[in-house]
């Protein structure tokens, strides 16, 4: 993997937001535009009573920091409540799962590293989701998400 030369400005303008594969989840990914090949940085908007997919990565490592509202977080068996402004640095190996039990909107800023753990270009998935990904955690009970007004 090679670094950048120089510096890339990132404007809001540039940013193209899209639903999430799984779980319709809308985010934009600013090193998308960068081309970078060591380092992610993805916003995802959760709206109220929603989650993102249960899953766990094979060496990279990543970064959750809650940009507005209070953030949850499911980290293997434990729930942590993230502050606005509030991070937390999750290892590879643990299953991890964003979501949001409120009844308003929470915007993460997700940094790690791109998806580069399978340099063949081999994908096992079941490395990255050794469980249901679309699983929600028990504080959604009785949620459906994602909807399925969303096509999913």
């Amino acid at each position: 993997m090679k670094a950048i030369e120089g510096y890339r400005l990132i404007t809001p303008d540039e940013l193209a937001w899209r639903p999430s594969n799984l779980m319709r989840i809308p985010n934009a990914d600013y090193l998308e535009r960068t081309g970078s090949e060591l380092l992610g940085a993805r916003l995802w908007r959760l709206q109220p009573k929603s989650a993102n997919t249960l899953h766990k990565h094979v060496i990279a490592e990543e970064f959750y920091f809650v940009l507005e509202g209070v953030g949850r977080l499911r980290v293997g068996e434990e729930t942590l409540t993230v502050p606005r402004y509030g991070g937390v640095l999750v290892g590879p190996a643990v299953l991890r799962q964003v979501f949001n039990d409120t009844d308003s909107e929470v915007l993460w800023l997700i940094v790690g590293a791109p998806d580069k753990e399978f340099p063949s270009g081999q994908i096992d998935l079941k490395q990255h989701y050794p469980e249901d990904p679309t699983k929600l955690p028990p504080e959604l009970k009785g949620v459906e998400w994602p909807p399925k007004s969303q096509g999913v």
